[in-house]
């Protein structure tokens, strides 16, 4: 049923969570899961002339890096992963890449904000959804699992890396 599963991640915890079902579906349907980091360099546009954009670009893209290594972490054995970063607007991004002839699934966390706070912030989850050529599988963290997730996050020495048995 599906060939490739699309997911955007930010190295969140939602993200992860996104990831544990697209690792399931990928593994039922012999899909590969396709991971992207979208580097959105244009949000930074509000920023004193004199900020150095190489330096913004280049710690996104180091962001992107590690978000995408630890997909390549959890990812099982048996699930074929690529990974990608791509520079642009996420929603925007994420629609481009979500096509029949491509990706055709796109599996993403959202923070399960609703009422006033979605109206306030927006929400590229809900705009995936309104968009995307392709079904949308959208994973929820509520607030129990997000603050357990908060709790289980061990605080490293300086200059030290939690073993991701600890995380």
């Amino acid at each position: 049923m599906y060939d490739c599963i699309l997911v955007p991640t930010d190295g969140s915890p939602e993200g992860e969570r996104a990831l544990e079902y697209a690792f399931d579906l990928a593994r039922a349907h012999d899909a590969t899961v396709k991971a992207i980091y979208v580097a959105n360099v244009a949000s930074y546009g509000g920023l004193p002339m004199e900020t150095a954009w190489e330096g913004i670009g280049e710690a996104l893209r180091s962001e992107g890096q590690g978000a995408l290594a630890r997909v390549e972490e959890l990812a099982p054995p048996d699930v074929a992963v690529e990974t990608e970063i791509i520079e642009g607007s996420p929603s925007q991004v994420i629609v481009r890449e979500a096509t029949p002839d491509s990706c055709d699934l796109v599996v993403m966390g959202t923070h399960g904000r609703g009422g006033i706070d979605r109206l306030l912030l927006g929400s590229v989850a809900e705009r995936v959804v309104r968009q995307s050529p392709v079904p949308v599988l959208t994973v929820r963290l509520d607030e129990k699992e997000s603050a357990s997730e908060s709790d289980r996050q061990p605080e490293a020495a300086e200059g030290e890396t939690p073993e991701p048995s600890d995380v």
